[in-house]
Protein backbone atom coordinates (compact mmCIF):
# COMPACT_ATOMS: atom_id res chain seq x y z
CA UNK A 1 0.00 0.00 0.00
CA UNK A 2 3.01 2.29 0.50
CA UNK A 3 3.67 2.24 -3.25
CA UNK A 4 0.07 3.12 -4.10
CA UNK A 5 -0.36 5.75 -1.34
CA UNK A 6 -1.05 8.63 -3.74
CA UNK A 7 -3.73 6.56 -5.51
CA UNK A 8 -5.34 5.56 -2.21
CA UNK A 9 -5.36 8.99 -0.58
CA UNK A 10 -6.52 11.08 -3.53
CA UNK A 11 -10.12 11.20 -4.63
CA UNK A 12 -9.33 11.00 -8.31
CA UNK A 13 -6.04 12.68 -9.14
CA UNK A 14 -3.53 9.97 -8.29
CA UNK A 15 -2.77 7.14 -10.67
CA UNK A 16 -1.66 3.61 -9.94
CA UNK A 17 2.08 3.17 -9.97
CA UNK A 18 3.56 0.15 -11.72
CA UNK A 19 3.95 -2.72 -9.27
CA UNK A 20 4.43 -6.44 -9.76
CA UNK A 21 3.99 -9.35 -7.38
CA UNK A 22 7.65 -10.17 -7.99
CA UNK A 23 8.68 -6.78 -6.58
CA UNK A 24 6.54 -7.28 -3.47
CA UNK A 25 7.87 -10.82 -3.03
CA UNK A 26 11.44 -9.50 -3.05
CA UNK A 27 10.64 -6.85 -0.42
CA UNK A 28 8.85 -9.22 1.97
CA UNK A 29 11.22 -12.14 1.35
CA UNK A 30 8.63 -14.58 0.03
CA UNK A 31 8.07 -16.38 -3.26
CA UNK A 32 5.92 -14.66 -5.86
CA UNK A 33 3.37 -17.49 -5.77
CA UNK A 34 3.00 -17.00 -2.00
CA UNK A 35 2.20 -13.32 -2.54
CA UNK A 36 -0.31 -14.27 -5.22
CA UNK A 37 -2.07 -16.75 -2.92
CA UNK A 38 -2.02 -14.27 -0.02
CA UNK A 39 -3.89 -11.59 -1.99
CA UNK A 40 -6.23 -13.94 -3.82
CA UNK A 41 -9.92 -13.23 -3.11
CA UNK A 42 -9.04 -10.33 -0.80
CA UNK A 43 -10.45 -6.83 -1.13
CA UNK A 44 -9.73 -3.37 0.25
CA UNK A 45 -12.16 -0.53 0.82
CA UNK A 46 -10.69 2.64 -0.74
CA UNK A 47 -11.93 6.17 -1.46
CA UNK A 48 -12.55 4.82 -4.97
CA UNK A 49 -14.65 1.91 -3.77
CA UNK A 50 -14.10 -1.73 -2.90
CA UNK A 51 -11.22 -3.09 -4.98
CA UNK A 52 -9.55 -6.51 -5.18
CA UNK A 53 -5.94 -6.45 -3.99
CA UNK A 54 -4.89 -7.80 -7.39
CA UNK A 55 -6.08 -4.49 -8.86
CA UNK A 56 -2.97 -2.81 -7.44
CA UNK A 57 -0.56 -4.99 -9.41
CA UNK A 58 0.12 -3.70 -12.89
CA UNK A 59 3.01 -3.74 -15.33
CA UNK A 60 4.99 -0.67 -16.33
CA UNK A 61 5.17 1.29 -19.56
CA UNK A 62 8.31 3.37 -19.93
CA UNK A 63 8.01 7.09 -20.55
CA UNK A 64 10.23 9.24 -22.73
CA UNK A 65 11.82 10.87 -19.67
CA UNK A 66 12.82 7.49 -18.20
CA UNK A 67 9.89 7.25 -15.78
CA UNK A 68 7.13 4.67 -15.72
CA UNK A 69 3.35 4.65 -15.91
CA UNK A 70 1.07 1.71 -15.25
CA UNK A 71 -0.39 -0.28 -18.10
CA UNK A 72 -3.81 0.39 -16.55
CA UNK A 73 -3.23 4.12 -17.14
CA UNK A 74 -2.42 3.45 -20.81
CA UNK A 75 -5.56 1.31 -21.17
CA UNK A 76 -7.61 4.14 -19.68
CA UNK A 77 -6.07 6.51 -22.22
CA UNK A 78 -6.88 4.15 -25.11
CA UNK A 79 -10.51 3.92 -23.93
CA UNK A 80 -10.68 7.71 -23.63
CA UNK A 81 -9.19 8.36 -27.09
CA UNK A 82 -11.49 5.84 -28.77
CA UNK A 83 -14.47 7.29 -26.90
CA UNK A 84 -13.74 10.74 -28.35
CA UNK A 85 -13.02 9.62 -31.92
CA UNK A 86 -15.11 10.54 -34.95
CA UNK A 87 -17.26 7.45 -35.70
CA UNK A 88 -16.85 8.11 -39.42
CA UNK A 89 -13.04 8.16 -39.09
CA UNK A 90 -12.10 5.83 -36.21
CA UNK A 91 -8.54 5.87 -34.93
CA UNK A 92 -6.34 3.02 -36.11
CA UNK A 93 -3.93 1.29 -33.74
CA UNK A 94 -1.07 3.16 -35.43
CA UNK A 95 -2.75 6.53 -34.85
CA UNK A 96 -3.43 5.57 -31.22
CA UNK A 97 0.27 4.72 -30.83
CA UNK A 98 1.28 8.11 -32.21
CA UNK A 99 -1.16 9.95 -29.91
CA UNK A 100 0.10 8.05 -26.87
CA UNK A 101 3.74 8.54 -27.84
CA UNK A 102 3.02 12.27 -28.16
CA UNK A 103 2.10 12.15 -24.47
CA UNK A 104 5.56 10.81 -23.70
CA UNK A 105 4.91 7.07 -23.39
CA UNK A 106 6.95 4.48 -25.27
CA UNK A 107 4.58 1.86 -26.63
CA UNK A 108 4.36 -0.53 -29.58
CA UNK A 109 1.43 -0.93 -31.93
CA UNK A 110 1.10 -4.60 -30.94
CA UNK A 111 0.70 -3.54 -27.31
CA UNK A 112 -2.05 -1.10 -28.23
CA UNK A 113 -3.80 -3.84 -30.22
CA UNK A 114 -3.55 -6.16 -27.20
CA UNK A 115 -4.92 -3.53 -24.82
CA UNK A 116 -7.73 -2.66 -27.25
CA UNK A 117 -8.75 -6.34 -27.36
CA UNK A 118 -8.61 -6.61 -23.56
CA UNK A 119 -10.90 -3.58 -23.32
CA UNK A 120 -13.36 -5.13 -25.79
CA UNK A 121 -12.78 -2.40 -28.38
CA UNK A 122 -13.14 -3.49 -31.99
CA UNK A 123 -10.50 -2.72 -34.66
CA UNK A 124 -10.98 0.62 -36.43
CA UNK A 125 -12.42 -0.91 -39.62
CA UNK A 126 -15.18 -2.55 -37.56
CA UNK A 127 -15.88 0.60 -35.51
CA UNK A 128 -16.42 2.72 -38.61
CA UNK A 129 -19.94 4.05 -38.99
CA UNK A 130 -21.17 5.21 -42.37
Amino acid sequence: MKVQKKFLTSSGGGELRPLTMHQVAQVVGLHESTVSRAISNKYIDTPRGLLPLKYFFTTAIETADGGEVSSRQVKHLVRELVGKEDPKKPLSDEVLVNLIRARGMKIARRTIAKYRKELGILPSHLRKQF
